[in-house]
């Protein structure tokens, strides 16, 4: 909570540091918009992006955990059906032997 404080500090202070160029006797607007741009969000955009990485790698990883649980479930249900088509394996002798009689 409060690096959003310390986001829209940052973000007013470039603000008026675009107002102040573009407002100047020797400023302009194109200025202005790249001191927001350069000043403003780029270096905010940047510090939010490498605080949430973290975040990011948890989520990643919890992902993973659950998808590896659920195959861990399903193998753990295949092997515990006791009929065969249940498992999706061929049976164990697909033709009966011939015999011949004596």
């Amino acid at each position: 909570m409060f690096i959003h404080l310390i986001v829209i500090g940052w973000l007013y202070v470039a603000v008026m540091m675009a107002v102040a160029e573009a407002t100047n006797t020797t400023g302009t607007v194109l200025g202005a918009i790249f001191t927001f741009l350069l000043y403003g969000l780029a270096p905010v955009a940047l510090v939010i992006y490498l605080m949430a990485t973290p975040a990011r790698r948890r989520a990643i990883k919890e992902r993973e955990a659950q998808a590896q649980e659920a195959a861990r479930r399903a193998a753990a249900e295949a092997a515990a059906s006791d009929l065969p088509d249940q498992r999706s394996e061929p049976p164990a002798d697909a033709v009966a032997p011939v015999r011949k009689e004596p």
